[in-house]
Order: structure tokens, then sequence, then C-alpha cells
């Protein structure tokens, strides 16, 4: 496997560590709140960032996700890994580069099942910037487990009739349009039960019960929508894809998703150790500094240690997607998926305790990196499922050892060995 890229794409990536660096992490501070890039009405962080795009944009770097066919530039995984390591570093940067979520799933499946309509109407908006989307997906009492899924849709005449509830709901609040799994083939078996549709936020019917507020945001705010689909109506052509194929077109969406994840947390934390590095020689202790300290010494080589590990199993597994089978990677993207809330957790840590109370402030991003940590073990599936996923797939090649059945006798590995090549210590 090689990762080096061509010299030119070098450029392109030294250009953005410059960028987000000088240009992008400031918004973080300037605008701490967890809804502020996704508020298309927040005129002041909008007029910001619209100079920021335009640079992006003049780079060729918008949405580089995306395929030429809609205005990316096609890059395999590994490239877009390597991009990413840099966007991950703030909060700010996925918006001024184009591809925020959920907006970057959404817009690939507008791109496969939308009508020309819709795509004129919603995906052209969304991949230029304009708008923003949300994915309704889970469920109070399921969370995402589609077998106890309850939100259920239903014809009547020539419109779907939606009715249910969902929780978790991203950006509801400043949706153009969202995009709902609901039941509708109740029948069926339980992955090809739902079917997804396509709604403009300003259809009768969706009640936002509440916003959700994370750890992470302010305690005046949420972003995550409780919705009641009180017998929403949309015409015929609002559901995407075929009845019965929400799940498939859901994993579609989430499977890139969550390797994205993984390659931004390798720029979070290799900016928490960039800032370990900075306070170790920067503050004194015991009249020393902490660089002087071998503890600190300690937390420094584990965390550079952790995250090189992790970094490399996050581009093997997207060299592996760019050049093995559709498929192959499946349990690589579930190693990093689990690997990565592990890694932000162990960093995060130390990064914290060497700031001591500056860290648990707001006038560091650690604090909000450190109150990251939960979500990123339970988005895009809980760690306890990869975990489960990854062993299954290796217990598939797994052989019981020769001879662990009485029934019949199959010679142990000693015993094969001595046959072939007789005792070590006989003529």
């Amino acid at each position: 496997m090689d990762f080096r890229v061509d010299p030119e794409f070098q450029q392109k990536l030294d250009w953005m560590s410059r960028f987000v660096r000088e240009e992008v992490e400031p918004l973080d501070l300037l605008f701490p709140s967890a809804g502020a890039m996704y508020d298309t009405k927040n005129h002041q962080a909008r007029s910001l960032i619209a100079p920021l795009r335009a640079q992006v944009k003049a780079q060729g770097l918008w949405a580089c996700h995306l395929p030429p066919e809609l205005g990316g530039k096609g890059y395999g995984q590994l490239k877009l890994a390597l991009m990413n390591e840099i966007i991950g570093r703030c909060s700010w940067a996925p918006t001024v580069f184009g591809c925020a979520a959920p907006d970057t799933g959404n817009a690939e499946i507008l791109a496969l099942y939308g009508t020309a309509e819709q795509k004129r109407r919603y995906l052209q908006p969304l991949l230029d910037g304009e708008i923003v989307s949300c994915f309704s997906m889970t469920e109070p009492q399921a969370g995402a487990d589609p077998k106890e899924f309850t939100c259920k849709a239903w014809r009547e005449g020539d419109q779907w009739v939606i009715e249910g509830e969902k929780w978790y709901s991203s950006n509801a609040r400043y949706a153009a349009f969202l995009i709902v799994m609901a039941v509708t083939n109740p029948q069926n078996a339980p992955h090809e039960r739902m079917s997804m549709f396509i709604v403009p936020a300003e259809t009768p019917g969706i009640v936002i019960k509440r916003n959700v507020a994370g750890m992470n945001d302010a305690e005046d705010e949420g972003t995550q929508a409780y919705i009641h689909y009180d017998r929403v109506r949309v015409p015929l052509d609002a559901m995407l894809g075929k009845p019965g194929e929400a799940f498939k077109v859901a994993q579609a969406r989430l499977g890139g998703g969550r390797i994205h994840h993984a390659m931004r947390t390798v720029g979070v934390c290799s900016r928490a150790l960039e800032m370990m590095l900075e306070r170790a020689v920067s503050r004194r202790t015991q009249g020393r500094l902490l660089a002087d300290h071998q503890f600190v010494k300690g937390m420094i080589a584990e965390s550079a240690i952790e995250l090189e590990q992790f970094r490399l199993l996050v581009l093997k597994t997207a060299w592996i997607i760019d050049n093995e089978p559709h498929g192959a990677a499946r349990t690589h993207v579930g190693m990093a998926k689990v690997a990565m809330a592990k890694v932000y957790h162990n960093i995060v840590e130390r990064a914290v305790h060497l700031h001591g109370a500056l860290g648990t402030s707001r006038d560091t991003p650690l604090a909000k990196m450190w109150m990251g940590i939960p979500m990123l073990a339970v988005a895009d599936g809980p760690t306890e499922v990869h975990l489960v996923q990854v062993a299954n797939a290796l217990l598939k090649t797994a052989k019981p050892a020769p001879g662990l059945f009485p029934s019949e006798h199959i010679p142990s590995k000693r015993e094969a060995a001595l046959a072939r090549f007789g005792h070590p210590l006989k003529d």
C-alpha cells in the first residue's frame, strides 16, 4: 500500500492546512453555538463564510466527495482521508468546504433517487451551500433499530400520509427539507419494511415538539429535533427509491459517513496533540517546564503513538475502499469506528489534564472536544454493534483446533510435526 500523493495534490493539502488554521479555526471562537453553521438566517456568519467558500471554490476543493457530474472532483477515499484530516480540525471547516453532514449524504440520496424537479428545487441549492437539510430516521423508543420503528406511511389516493414520531433529527429547525424513513410494508422482512420520503419543511403537520440540546450545545439551544409527523401529506413521487428500500438507501449513505467521521477524528486529535505540545513548552510547574516532567512526556508519547496507529488504520481502510471490490472494507470500517472513540477519548483527556483548569473552560476548544466524546461512540451505530460485526467477520474464517472432537482422531499440530520431521532429540 502506498499512501503518497502526487505533488500537485500535496500542494492543495498544504494550502488547506494553512487556510484552515489561519482563516477557519477562528470561526469556532466567534460562533461557538453548534447550530450557527447550519443557520442560513445568521447573516453575520454567512457574510463571513462567503469569501472563505469563494477561496475554496477557486482552489477547486469545494464538495470534493461528490462525483464530477455533481460538481465534485470524484476523489477516491485516500485523497478524501488526507483532506478530512485537515477539515476535522474545527467545526466550521465542513461548512466552508461544502461537505457538512447530513447534507452530504442527503445530496447523494437525491442524486440517485430524486426526480428532476426535486433535484432542481433541493439538490442544486444543497450542493451550492444555499440551504441545509435534515435526515429524520431514529425514533424515541427505538433509536436506530429499524426492527422497532413505528412511524408509518400509507397511501391515500395520489398522496402518501406520514404519521409518527422521530427523534434526533439533525438540523430540522434550519432545514429546507427533511428526508424521512417510515414503515410502508409492515408484512415484509425487518429490513424491507420501510421507505424513504422527501418532505418540504413547510409541509403542514410537521410538529417540532422540542429541539434537543446535546452536551456541546448551548443550554438554550438544540439542533436535534424531536418531531411529530401529524398526518403529513406528500405526493406519490416524494418516495426516494422503491417501497421497502429505505434501509438499503440509508446504509449506502451511512457507510461513507462512518469512515469520514474517522478521517475527521484524526484531524481533531492532531489539534489536541498540538495543543499538548504547545502547553508542555509554555507552562512551568515545580520549577521547570511541563515538558521536563517524565509523566508529561509519557502522555505526549502515548498520544502520538495512538494517533499514528489510528491514522494508519484509517488510511488502510480508505485504500481498501479505493482498490478492492465493493464491501471489502466493511470490517475495517467497523474497526475504525470502534477505534476512533477510544483514541479521541484518550488524547483529549490527556490534553485537558495538561491544561488544568484552562482545559475545562470555554477559553480553549478542549472543553467542546471533551463533550463530544460520548456522541462519537454512538453516532452511526454504537461501538458495541461494530464490535460484534468485526468479531463475526473474523469468526467466519475460524476453524476448530485439530483433535478437538473425540469422535474422530485428528492429529494435533505437534503430532503432525513429529510424524513429518521426527523427534528433534532422536537420531
